[in-house]
């Protein structure tokens, strides 16, 4: 089996993240929004199911162990024998436990979404196996439609909801059923107790493909894996909650709160403004320049709860109410870049004047005012 690898995101000389789809998708509409925001700290790449995508079909029947062979021989045929973290939803959250299994010392760290170490069962898929290769994948784009999103979706995106189960209706139907038959024969329940490379279990509430009780109990059995629940989504992790999942997965990935939190802080604050608080380091302060460094920005904007647009809105607030003016300059700028809009920045300085105080909001304007015209 040969598989090719898809550019996703970020430049080479990153860090390597290889991404992998769900039965029935293509890799790039399941994984595209989580994987620009991945893209800021790591070479995003991702590989496609046979005769899915970009993904050449084939008849010859495989097992999941020969998938999670054919992933790192397309990361050395391409990339070199690098590490590289992975991720992987459904069926390739399946192959990433394999990976663990298999090739624990390539490995920096493994997310599996919405899967388990088994999923459903052997006749379940061979009735959709018998399905698809008597009517082809259109038989089952609505019973996916179904499984796959969460409440209200496809009405709140439709575009990403039609682009993906059109790579359901396009996918090779003898190649979708040769999936199905290597879901039927995987169970690494037994094995799960050997894997010891950091594990990342998210499981979606409303998930009734691979409940997200069962990957609970099967992370429970990784020493040391973490397991999160996401709620409102189901079967889509990446596509349904794309920057819960990307702040999830980086947080798994750079583990070290010191040069991650630098990382953050750069990103959030600009080079300028860290390189001017560097240079001012003197033996008084570079404690605790170290302390922010690792705490504020290692500990606290990489926890996956909030994306850092919503941690800028809470900031915002916070320095307002405690008249922190100095530093609200910095954190409105901080604000645009991460992606809050001038309307927005608005908006929250309004709710600060009704909750905190006109006069701190007023002095507040007179800040946003210079930021923003000079931005």
């Amino acid at each position: 089996m040969q598989l090719s690898l898809v550019h996703l995101a970020g430049t080479e000389g990153s860090p390597v993240l290889v991404l992998g789809p769900s039965l029935g998708t293509a890799v790039t509409p399941l994984w595209g929004r989580a994987a620009e925001l991945l893209g800021e700290r790591f070479h995003v790449v991702g590989w496609e199911l046979p005769g899915h995508g970009h993904g050449t079909p084939t008849t010859e029947p495989f097992t999941l162990a020969d998938v999670a062979g054919a992933v790192v021989a397309a990361v050395d045929s391409t990339l070199g024998e690098v590490g590289f973290g992975y991720a992987g939803d459904s069926v390739a959250g399946a192959v990433g436990l394999q990976l663990a299994l298999d090739v624990p010392d390539r490995l920096t760290g493994v997310a599996v979404l919405c899967t388990g170490a088994k999923i459903g069962t052997a006749e379940s898929w061979a009735e959709r196996a018998a399905t698809v290769r008597a009517s082809g994948t259109p038989a089952v784009v609505e019973s996916s439609a179904k499984r796959w999103f969460g409440s209200g979706f496809l009405e709140r995106e439709p575009a990403i909801g039609t682009e993906l189960l059109g790579s359901l209706q396009h996918a090779d139907a003898e190649s979708y059923a040769l999936v199905c038959e290597a879901l039927a024969a995987f169970d690494v329940r037994d094995r799960l107790g050997e894997i010891t490379v950091p594990v990342l279990a998210v499981g979606g509430a409303e998930d009734v493909a691979t409940p997200a009780t069962t990957l609970r109990e099967h992370a429970a059995k990784v020493r040391g894996a973490r397991f999160v629940e996401l709620d409102g989504v189901a079967h889509l992790a990446p596509a349904e909650a794309p920057r819960a999942v990307a702040s999830m997965v980086e947080a798994l990935l750079v583990r070290d709160p010191a040069p991650a939190g630098m990382q953050v802080r750069r990103q959030v604050l600009g080079d300028a403004h860290v390189d001017r608080a560097v240079a001012g380091t003197t033996e008084v302060t570079a404690d605790f320049q170290d302390f922010i460094t690792r705490y504020a920005w290692g500990e606290i904007w990489t926890r996956p709860g909030l994306a850092r647009r919503d941690r800028s809105i809470a900031v915002l607030t916070a320095l307002v109410a405690g008249r922190h003016f100095e530093e609200l300059e910095f954190h409105l700028r901080a604000a645009l870049r991460n992606g809050l809009s001038r309307e927005e920045i608005i908006e929250v300085l309004l709710q600060s004047a009704v909750y905190v105080g006109v006069p701190a909001a007023n002095t507040a304007f007179g800040v946003a005012r210079r930021v923003l015209a000079e931005e």
